[in-house]
């Protein structure tokens, strides 16, 4: 089919890295920074004594090389120290509804906000708040609420375990669980998932683990997006020969090929190393029977009598093999194929190198979690690990990609909706308050009660809970509808301006700045996505004088709101290594906190696995059959099309960098509609196409969104979309029921063009 030519869409050769990340971080740098400060600023990115990363959560082996940043780690320094600035002028200048006619983009593009602010309704701006006029008026509104549960406490994943903690202890004394948390939207089917099969929802492997794996298979990530660090990992082990199989619907290029930027030769001769031993472009919701036809060939295998499984450990350290292993046998081959897109052959190829490998690891991202069965697909997972003892030995593991600096780290000391007899018994005994015991609201919990007008309270310890959320129609009202909105951030966004009958904007100081507190300059501490805690330090001079750091704004609202209050927060915030020592007390694999975070690198928190212990009911790692072979609700027809949300290359999470999606080949724009060559002839369209994109989910109100169609090699029967423009497509009930997981990866949808 010959392709018309569509603005802003033309095809991009290069590898992923190399020359064309070069480029884009000097744009960055040449955007947002005085250009003098930054090299030094980067060059302290992931460093001793400097600052952890504000972007991925993949962890730096060493810090001897010249450089720990990559290309989008650098966007997301470049856009922190950006020079720009959103004053109290700003805000006088520009209206609600004004602001509110801009893109996402181009609201955080206008830079770092410099000084409290208060919604005036009468002229609809933002106006500068003293910061303790603003705390007494959170204050009051928190006490005047009829019910605690009336209020929703919201973390991102960039907040520190020091800020997070204190978030926690201070809506527990409030007298609520109610935490929604980006992990709810994310890696929640990790957190309920792999507890069930293998006692703790993180992953096992460490970073030395890739240095001794002889296979790895990578599915339903893109993590020259969004792990880019995860690059120059997956870069060592392609070199020294470990195969390497992708299971994802779209080709995406750094999985492809890859050019180190700290490779020397590869730099020189524009050269680039191959990635993926073997591509496989699964169908959109496919996962799952992938799988099953990996594992079934190789049960086949076994019962053939070949030694392909780990038959000690099976019996030593699992329960459930045989129901198992015979759901696989009574499952055939021609559902799998058609369910996952590839071929009997190609899955067992896969599984014959499984079975030769001694080593695996298999690492996995929201492509598996985002389903309405991601908690049974990340468990499936879990199983073919165990078939041959994939876990306590070198080499080997699961490795679920998490997405912010510390999204792990939150959950780790708290944030977590659900009641922990233990934690709360501890909470007890270090601060004198026994925690709620009713279960509170994750995240799309706490956006259905604010719908419903039951949550009148909103405190976001950063983000941008509504743009983050499903169904942008029904979230945005559910702002709306809020007596009071606080929002502790960086820069403007526009959960900021989706405004009830009050919002206040509380400015903090970000990663790369100094936090100075009674006692001194102060450090936090992060928890990667292998468990590694590790302190950082902000160097820049902060953005304005009257930013305040995350812990001393929770501890200036927690002590504006609970005038008895039992915790010292003073105290705790004039020195946070008091914060540590409670943390510690709190959580006790916490042990020795203050004395091991002063080395470099950190320390890893403990992961039974590793050791062969199992946290589960049985005190031993189960197999759990995924019953059937769908992960998602599918309409019988040839016109209905499986629809998975994206993150462009300019993009971590909400925060869109730019309008370049430079290795699918979008310039300039987002309105675009990923869709193979097969399926635009199916349904009589051609590149380039308007079309409107229609819901076709069971029993819900269609919503519908614009795009231009384009021809990108992308699995057949499944299409693309960006996020978070595509969200409104999914309902605020579809999601997994067992982790509340919204199921963006999977949307069942039409097509219609426009004329």
């Amino acid at each position: 089919m010959e392709k018309r030519n569509i603005p802003g869409v033309h095809r991009y050769d290069a590898p992923a890295g190399g020359w064309g990340a070069l480029r884009a971080t000097a744009k960055a740098v040449a955007e947002q920074m005085h250009v003098a400060e930054a090299p030094l600023l980067l060059l302290r990115t992931n460093k001793p004594d400097g600052f952890d990363c504000p972007g991925c959560a993949w962890p730096d082996k060493e810090h001897t090389s010249t450089f720990q940043f990559c290309e989008n780690g650098a966007k997301a320094v470049t856009w922190e120290a950006t020079k720009k600035r959103v004053t109290p002028e700003f805000f006088a200048e520009h209206t609600v509804a004004e602001l509110l006619q801009q893109s996402d983009y181009e609201l955080e593009n206008h830079g770092r906000i410099t000084h409290p602010m208060a919604y005036d309704p009468a002229s609809d701006t933002y106006k500068p708040v003293e910061w303790d006029d603003a705390f007494a008026r959170i204050g009051e509104v928190l006490r005047g609420l009829p019910d605690p549960d009336m209020a929703e406490f919201y973390t991102s994943g960039r907040a520190s375990n020091e800020a997070a903690f204190l978030f926690n202890i201070f809506a527990r004394e409030f007298g609520t669980n109610n935490f929604p948390d980006c992990s709810n939207m994310c890696h929640e089917a990790t957190s309920v998932g792999l507890p069930q099969a293998i006692g703790i929802g993180k992953g096992t492997v460490s970073l030395e683990d890739f240095d001794h794996c002889d296979l790895i298979i990578a599915m339903g990530h893109n993590p020259g997006t969004n792990h880019p660090r995860m690059m120059g990992t997956l870069h060592e082990c392609a070199r020294r020969g470990v195969p390497i199989f992708v299971f994802n619907p779209l080709r995406e290029r750094a999985l492809e090929r890859f050019a180190d930027p700290q490779n020397p030769i590869e730099m020189a001769s524009f050269s680039a190393t191959p990635i993926a031993s073997t591509y496989h472009q699964v169908k959109v919701g496919g996962d799952a029977a992938a799988l099953k036809g990996i594992m079934k060939a190789v049960i086949a295998r076994a019962d053939a009598g070949e030694n392909v499984l780990d038959r000690d450990f099976i019996a030593a350290h699992t329960n459930g093999f045989d129901a198992f292993t015979e759901d696989l046998r009574q499952t055939p081959w021609a559902a799998i194929e058609a369910a996952s897109g590839l071929a009997r052959g190609a899955l067992e190829v896969v599984a014959d190198a499984y079975v030769r490998s001694n080593a695996t690891i298999v690492s996995y991202g929201m492509g598996v979690t985002q389903h309405e069965k991601g908690t049974q697909n990340v468990q499936q997972i879990a199983a073919l690990l165990l078939l041959r003892g994939n876990y306590g030995k070198p080499g080997a593991g699961i490795c679920p990609l998490r997405g912010h600096s510390n999204v792990q780290g939150n959950r780790t000391v708290g944030i977590t909706e659900k009641p922990d007899p233990l934690m709360f018994a501890n909470v007890e005994r270090a601060f004198g308050f026994r925690p709620p015991s009713n279960h509170g609201h994750d995240a799309v919990k706490a956006m259905q009660a604010m719908v419903d007008g039951k949550a009148k309270v909103l405190v976001c310890l950063g983000g941008n809970f509504s743009v983050a959320m499903p169904d942008a129609d029904l979230s945005y009202q559910g702002m709306r509808n809020l007596d009071l909105a606080v929002h502790l951030n960086t820069k403007l966004n526009r959960s900021h301006l989706l405004i009830g009958k009050e919002a206040i904007i509380l400015p903090v100081l970000g990663r790369t700045e100094r936090d100075v507190q009674v006692t001194g300059a102060q450090s936090i501490t992060v928890e990667d996505s292998m468990s590694m805690v590790h302190a950082s330090r902000g160097k820049l001079e902060p953005a304005s004088e009257h930013l305040r750091s995350e812990p001393a704004i929770i501890a200036g609202i927690a002590m504006a709101t609970l005038p008895a209050s039992k915790v010292d927060w003073q105290g705790l915030i004039a020195d946070y290594d008091r914060i540590r020592d409670k943390i510690e007390a709190v959580y006790p694999d916490f042990r020795d906190y203050n004395t091991r975070i002063r080395h470099p690198g950190g320390f890893r928190l403990p992961l039974g696995p590793t050791e062969r212990v199992w946290h589960t009911k049985s005190g031993k790692a189960e197999f759990i059959p995924f019953a059937g072979l769908e992960e998602d609700p599918m309409l019988a027809g040839t016109d209905v099309l499986k629809l998975t949300t994206l993150r462009s290359h300019d993009q971590y999470n909400t925060t869109v960098y730019g309008l370049d999606d430079r290795y699918r080949g979008v310039f300039g724009r987002r309105d675009v509609l990923f869709i193979s060559e097969r399926d635009l002839a199916a349904q009589n369209l051609e590149h380039g196409d308007l079309v409107e994109i229609i819901s076709a989910i069971p029993g819900q109100e269609h919503k519908r969104i614009r795009l231009t169609a384009i021809a990108h090699d992308i699995a057949p029967g499944s299409i693309g979309a960006y996020y978070p423009e595509a969200n409104n497509l999914c309902p605020l009930t579809y999601q997994d029921p067992q982790s509340g997981t919204p199921s963006y990866k999977s949307l069942p949808v039409r097509l219609r063009k426009i004329a």
